[in-house]
């Protein structure tokens, strides 16, 4: 269960560093959303690693993979918000 808290606290302080960056950047829509999805995936992701290891019911591991999904989507919004701000318009 430590490997399972050691990945979760992981993923936790990476994307936490990408929230970081997606409030430092311009104030749009894609940010927006790009932040809402990080957050959704570290409280999905790496909250049910941290309750997993903790003791709580091996059921909930089925939420992960959604942690999983909503940082891959905040990734993808948040490039995409990237290369919307540099496009002359």
């Amino acid at each position: 269960m430590l490997a399972v808290w050691q990945t979760a606290v992981q993923y936790h302080a990476w994307h936490a560093l990408g929230l970081l960056a997606v409030g430092l950047s311009a104030d749009t829509i894609w940010m927006k959303l790009a932040g809402w999805l990080l957050a959704a995936g570290i409280v999905l992701f790496s909250g049910s690693l941290y309750v997993l290891a903790l003791g709580a019911p091996k059921g909930l591991g089925m939420v992960t993979p959604l942690g999983g999904l909503a940082f891959i989507l905040g990734w993808i919004v948040f490039a995409i918000g990237v290369i919307y701000a540099r496009t002359p318009a």
